[in-house]
């Protein structure tokens, strides 16, 4: 299995997903970047408390949303509102996230190609829509990682069979966003346990043909 970079930190959560009228029983992987003065949290899912503990004295930078299925953000306000900290998401989820929030919105978007700093490691905002329309990975180049939320899962791409989702979006994000990286780049993602882009190429190659 590929090693987590030292300067990552992974909590697992857990709660339940809930989106058209489903709900299923989840462990969410929440992933903390940066060093020992500040950081990110990336989705944060299901417990802000066990977060913030996990982060310790640290400076909250940002909570920063791959997507905004429910079980992604959950705990987003929470955490925000403890350490003072900007939400971020991409506005094309902004309808997802209103099914949790109504009366709350982001404080920032996160567009492609922006940068974003998390202690001592930058991260580049790649829009990659299919499994939502405003889902993002975080490409950390510095450190070899890239954040890929539920675009990318060891063993394929994420899933693309409810409500705002499209499977040859996701194909297309992945094969251009994604594939594009360094083979030895590992992928953390928002699931399960890490893989590398080397690792998923052979099976992708084979998805894009499903969607091509």
């Amino acid at each position: 299995m590929p090693q987590t970079p030292s300067s990552v930190d992974r909590i697992v959560t857990s709660g339940t997903f809930r989106l058209d009228g489903g709900e299923w029983e989840v462990d969410n992987n929440v992933w903390i970047v940066g060093d020992e003065r500040s950081a990110i949290v990336v989705d944060a899912a299901h417990d802000a408390e066990a977060i913030a503990r996990a982060l310790g004295d640290r400076e909250l930078m940002a909570v920063v949303c791959t997507h905004a299925h429910n079980d992604h953000i959950n705990a987003a306000a929470e955490l925000a509102d403890l350490a003072d900290a900007p939400i971020l998401l991409h506005p094309d989820d902004a309808e997802l996230w209103a099914m949790v929030y109504p009366d709350r919105e982001p404080d920032a978007p996160l567009l492609h190609g922006e940068w974003l700093q998390a202690g001592d490691v930058e991260l580049e905002v790649l829009h990659t829509p299919g499994h939502s329309p405003g889902a993002v990975c975080l490409h950390a180049p510095a450190i070899g990682t890239v954040f890929s939320g539920d675009t990318l899962f060891q063993g394929g791409p994420g899933a693309t069979g409810r409500s705002f989702s499209d499977f040859p979006t996701i194909i297309d994000s992945i094969r251009t966003r994604l594939l594009t990286l360094d083979p030895e780049t590992v992928v953390l993602t928002g699931h399960g346990d890490p893989t590398t882009i080397g690792a998923e190429s052979p099976h992708l190659q084979e998805w894009i043909e499903r969607g091509s």
